[in-house]
């Protein structure tokens, strides 16, 4: 006996609404008031209904594609030099891999973030993973295509991956008091970015904690916003004995810049970044870093996509945890 399998039809009557009304909820249209919207989405549930992704691709005349988005500046060069985005992209690929289906990346600039948003998520086959896009915009693509999934903080309303971006900031405060470190700074990151802005949070409860000073700067997410930050640090505060780095590529900075003012990592200055990205391992000394799972949040975005529409609010959390290198060491004694 074969298994049943439902149609829009069957959805639609189970819904007590028409086909096509059924249909629009089914591919994410606009036009349907929230109650009918609902009764179609508990009906799907129930009758367990999957839509043919390979049938309405052909229907539509479009492309089985996974979109990638990414919002910052793309004159800087960032999106090829930050390796966040080559670990986001290499998290997808193997899940795509055999599925006939295209993966298509997205740099968006500021300027005109909110009309490209728009644009993707109308022209949207499977769904997008939005690998850097604030709250508010990921928020707007999900009002016109619920196929999404956030990669960083985002909206309650969109459904994402959530690292511990908070407690792994947290954890590398609390490592570096542990090594006896007593002057311990921070360099953060754009203060728009919402991993940023966990990763504050995060360093502001620890020194709460701890009774620290708050010696902090903000930088943009690339080496030269960590040697930048560090060096007006330094130049501000040299007593610093640690600093905490919002990401790995900011820390190849820093290190570079601490060298430079004749301190030696970590002899006088011990530094923890986060990601562990391949930066962490090719800074000299390699550096201690919060292990950010990215390939791992970036695949199981994927496979949201590949199932269906995810619920919207759907969390799938991830933990960071402390990889300890060479940039790190206890102090001689209290300072």
């Amino acid at each position: 006996m074969s298994k049943f399998k439902p149609t829009i039809e069957d959805v639609g009557r189970a819904a007590g609404v028409s086909r096509a009304t059924a249909s629009r909820v089914i591919n994410n249209a606009p036009g349907v008031a929230a109650p009918l919207r609902a009764r179609v989405e508990a009906a799907i549930a129930s009758l367990g209904y999957r839509p043919d992704e390979h049938a309405r691709a052909l229907a539509s005349g479009r492309t089985r594609a996974v979109d990638v988005v990414a919002i910052s500046c793309p004159d800087a060069g960032w999106l090829g030099n930050h390796p966040y985005f080559g670990r986001v992209l290499a998290g997808m690929v193997p899940v795509l891999d055999g599925v006939n289906t295209q993966l298509r990346l997205h740099a968006v600039g500021w300027e005109n973030a909110a009309d490209a948003i728009d644009e993707i998520a109308a022209n949207s086959t499977l769904g997008a993973v939005l690998a850097d896009v604030p709250p508010d915009l990921a928020a707007r693509f999900h009002r016109r295509c619920r196929r999404v999934v956030s990669m960083v903080p985002t909206s309650p309303v969109v459904p994402g991956m959530a690292a511990d971006n908070v407690g792994g900031a947290y954890a590398a405060i609390e490592e570096l008091y542990r090594l006896g470190c007593r002057r311990i700074a921070a360099v953060h990151g754009p203060i728009l970015n919402p991993c940023a802005t966990d990763r504050r949070t995060g360093h502001r409860q620890a020194i709460e904690r701890f009774g620290l000073a708050e010696l902090t700067v903000d930088e943009d997410f690339n080496r030269h916003g960590g040697y930048q930050g560090t060096q007006r640090l330094l130049e501000r505060h040299p007593d610093i004995d640690g600093i905490f780095v919002a990401c790995d590529l900011m820390a190849a900075g820093a290190i570079q810049a601490i060298t430079a003012s004749g301190r030696r990592v970590p002899d006088d200055v011990s530094v923890i970044g986060f990601d562990d990205s391949i930066v962490a391992s090719c800074t000299n000394p390699p550096l201690t870093t919060m292990g950010l799972p990215v390939e791992e949040m970036a695949a199981a975005a994927t496979r949201l996509l590949l199932d269906g529409v995810p619920p919207s609010g759907l969390r799938v959390r991830f933990p960071v945890s402390l990889v300890r290198r060479d940039s790190t060491r206890p102090t001689a004694g209290p300072r």
